[in-house]
């Protein structure tokens, strides 16, 4: 009996997807694309009857929307977008690939909306450009509208406006299709209806039918980490911090190569989330000025100004109104604090090095005692360090006197009586 369930749920393993399910609780990023790409490209090879997006979003970049767009346009697939769970958004980007999916749903407690083309990317706009650009998202957004079957003015009024709507405010002005608590509810609600795929007619079929979850990979969910500015900004500063310990202490290879992968990881994700660049060179700038201060103290005038332009760079380094995100103080003040204290530590124990006596070679014997071997009167032989030097003096001393190194001329010491011990 064991080995035919075990066969029975073997031969359920292969049957075909009924729905494909996939989350996404992240800003509309490449990443993303990618992502939806993949489920939706896996509901398709198993022939399933529908695939489910769960989304909660800010959202992001317009590149990276129009490409997840077309994928739902041109997906063979009847796709739903559902906004989930409750206490959700679907917010600039991601409210326009909600509106563009077959069917759109919402959970209760939700929000869409605020598809402004300046929250999109997270910066101001010089306004002949915006204009342009709100002109070009316009006609793009009705176009989805009216495809969809969905209320053009309201939509529109996202991108020109930058209204927001709650779940049941956008059930009312028909730009969603459905209100489901959960998963299961929303699987009851679409199930029977028909949508139109490139010119056909389809109807949904889910009941008694599998749910394939696809989970993101590995790599999605490392690159979806780097597109938080937080995690941007202290990579930067390790980048910074491991290149510049790399040649302070040549062949140390360790932190050179954390540093190098880790500025490599910072730009890639500095370039994705769009920030200030202005704010990158201030913080290389700092980063300099502290350099300098560690070769030539300056007695903290460099490390003060490297303390402003860290600062100052950190400050404006992201949009506080970008989909990503802004850095916290939190955060910024502890860096800040902790690279002027790194690095005028490091300029305090080289100072520190430089002043300190030399102990090795032959002038590290200058201030060292011994005693007189034989009668020095101007020149004679002394004991140091274990071994027999000729030594001369400017006084007499006497065989058996104590002896100090004033200097070192070749390799003959010059002494002088003193009272110390040897």
């Amino acid at each position: 009996m064991r080995y035919i369930i075990a066969f029975i749920l073997f031969l359920f393993s292969l049957s075909p997807a009924g729905v494909v399910t996939g989350q996404w609780n992240a800003p509309v990023t490449p990443v993303m694309s990618d992502y939806v790409k993949r489920v939706i490209h896996k509901a398709e090879v198993e022939k399933a009857d529908a695939v489910i997006i769960m989304i909660d979003t800010p959202g992001g970049l317009d590149t990276s929307m129009r490409e997840i767009i077309k994928t739902i346009m041109n997906s063979s697939v009847p796709v739903v977008v559902y906004v989930y769970p409750p206490g959700s958004r679907a917010a600039s980007a991601g409210a326009i690939i909600t509106v563009s999916a077959d069917i759109a749903a919402m959970s209760p407690s939700t929000n869409i909306g605020s598809a402004s083309p300046v929250q999109m990317g997270g910066k101001d706009i010089e306004e002949t450009m915006k204009k342009k650009i709100i002109n070009d998202m316009v006609a793009f957004v009705k176009g989805i509208a009216k495809e969809k079957g969905r209320n053009e003015k309201i939509i529109v009024k996202m991108v020109t406006e930058s209204i927001n709507l709650t779940a049941e405010e956008a059930l009312k002005k028909n730009v969603i299709d459905i209100i489901a608590t959960d998963l299961d509810d929303l699987l009851n609600k679409i199930e029977g209806r028909t949508v139109k795929k490139h010119g056909k007619e389809i109807k949904i079929s889910l009941k008694d039918k599998k749910i394939v979850k696809v989970e993101k990979s590995l790599k999605e969910k490392i690159l979806t980490i780097l597109t938080n500015p937080t995690v941007a900004y202290l990579l930067l500063m390790i980048g910074f911090y491991g290149i510049f310990f790399e040649l302070y202490n040549p062949g140390s290879l360790i932190p050179g190569i954390l540093g190098t992968i880790s500025l490599l990881l910072a730009l890639y994700s500095l370039n994705i989330i769009d920030v200030n660049w202005l704010g990158v060179l201030l913080i290389a700038a700092g980063v300099l000025f502290f350099i300098l201060e560690v070769i030539t103290p300056t007695f903290g005038a460099l490390a003060l100004s490297g303390v402003i332009a860290i600062l100052f760079g950190s400050l404006i380094l992201t949009d506080p109104d970008s989909p990503y995100g802004d850095i916290s103080l939190k955060i910024i003040i502890p860096v800040v604090a902790f690279s002027a204290l790194f690095f005028l530590t490091v300029a305090y124990l080289g100072l520190k090095a430089q002043r300190r006596k030399t102990e090795t070679g032959m002038e590290g014997m200058i201030g060292m005692i011994g005693k007189a071997e034989t009668d020095i009167d101007p020149e004679g032989k002394v004991f140091i360090a274990g071994e027999i030097w000729n030594a001369y003096s400017e006084e007499p001393i006497k065989k058996g006197e104590n002896v100090k190194v004033v200097s070192v001329k070749g390799l003959r010491l010059k002494v002088e009586r003193t009272e110390g011990e040897t």
